[in-house]
């Protein structure tokens, strides 16, 4: 049997939203494994260096369905240089020691989901997100969690209904990942005015904070959202700049996002 963690992953990412600082957590995105592995794992910490909360970290999948072609351009170029789920929770196990990683995963990579759960436990994970995995279908792989200290994070979108929402929010660990349109991951030029009813749906539906993700780009727009929700998530941009210059470049995008948050 395995033992439960001194700290378990719902713990420590609830309290990284509790002591931030910022008017919002602030969670980049980076791509296990892009441009390489030793790259990837520079800019988890430079993410951590330049005033990341929390990072959600991805493991590449050859159809990753929630994803725009950013990100699906970094996982198909990991992919291709062989990085594999193993080497990104070797990522996971160097930035875990310096703030909470909640693991992006396809449910494909799941099946015999309870050594993955044991392993990605063992690596320091703080939680698990499934884009791909349905309420309904959870409850399993939510008890295999639970009984390795993981947060597992659920998904709404806008157009999740009331009730479904309400059981989401429910059975939420950790925080709820709320997308912020309806579509693929990416950059956008603007926030929906919408979102700040979406997000007022969540909260009266769930215990544990809101987080937004999907389509925020720029520091304007993650002080926008940080007025609203309790945790700004910035993938598409953040992976761009990974490609672009490394973890230098995210390091300084990092930063200005850290810095329009605590104004």
């Amino acid at each position: 049997m395995t033992s439960e963690p001194a700290v378990s992953g719902d713990t420590r990412i609830g309290e990284a939203f509790r002591s931030h600082g910022k008017r919002a957590a602030l969670m980049p995105y980076l791509m296990g494994g892009f441009p390489n592995i030793e790259e990837s794992r520079r800019i988890g910490l430079a993410c951590a260096d330049s005033g990341a909360d929390l990072v959600e970290l991805g493991i590449p999948f050859s159809d990753p369905l929630a994803d725009g072609p950013v990100i699906h351009a970094a996982g198909t170029a990991a992919l291709r240089e062989g990085v594999t789920p193993g080497a990104v929770l070797e990522v996971c196990e160097t930035l875990a020691g310096r703030l909470p990683v909640a693991l992006m995963v396809y449910a494909n990579l799941l099946v015999g989901h309870d050594t993955f759960v044991e392993r990605a436990a063992a690596a320091g994970a703080s939680g698990l997100i499934v884009p791909d995995l349905p309420h309904d279908e959870s409850d399993e792989l939510r008890a295999a969690c639970d009984a390795h200290g993981l947060a597992l994070v659920p998904l709404v979108a806008p157009t999740t209904t009331d009730e479904r929402m309400r059981a989401i929010g429910a059975d939420a660990r950790g925080f709820v990942y709320t997308v912020s349109l309806t579509g693929t991951t990416g950059e956008r030029n603007e926030i929906r005015p919408e979102l700040r009813a979406t997000v007022d749906r969540v909260r009266a539906c769930t215990d544990v904070p809101v987080a937004v993700g999907f389509g925020i780009s720029t520091p304007d727009q993650a002080a926008q959202v940080g007025e609203i929700a309790d945790g700004v998530i910035v993938g598409s941009r953040l992976v761009r700049a990974a490609g672009e210059g490394g973890a230098r470049e995210v390091g300084e995008l990092v930063a200005g996002l850290a810095g329009a948050l605590g104004r």
